[in-house]
């Protein structure tokens, strides 16, 4: 944890897609004062029609980017970094910034295991910020 989710439609190339992963994982390091090595990303490709919103009354397509990340960062925080990993979406795939909503889903740190990290996530603090590794 945490997990950046990304579904569009239609397909992208795979080096849009990898550039995309290293600067969603760097933003979001960066952003929520994380160790880099604690962030995957998915980008899932729905396809043509996939993915629906109504505007104006009519259905356009649209992209999501779920969030599930550690509990603890404020409004201001989360809506910083939401700001900043729809950037980023936008300028490596071509999205549009009105068809992508992103959600986050906060989690306490004993949901999310990591093996390679030593076990459990720790509850987020304010100690992390400054102290990140991998960046």
């Amino acid at each position: 944890m945490p997990y950046l989710q990304l579904d569009v439609n239609g397909r992208h190339a795979v080096h849009n897609k990898r550039q995309l992963a290293q600067r969603l994982c760097e933003t979001y390091a960066r952003l929520m004062q994380v160790d880099i090595r604690r962030v995957s990303v998915a980008i899932r490709e729905s396809g043509e029609g996939s993915l629906w919103r109504i505007v104006e009354g009519e259905p356009v397509p649209v992209s999501v980017l779920m969030c599930d990340i550690r509990r603890g960062r404020s409004a201001e925080q989360r809506m910083e970094v939401a700001k900043a990993l729809c950037q980023d979406c936008c300028e490596v795939l071509g999205l549009h910034e009105d068809r992508l909503n992103v959600e986050f889903t906060q989690h306490t740190g004993d949901e999310m295991y990591h093996p390679t990290l030593g076990g459990f996530s720790p509850e987020w603090s304010e100690e992390e910020v400054g102290a990140t590794v991998g960046q």
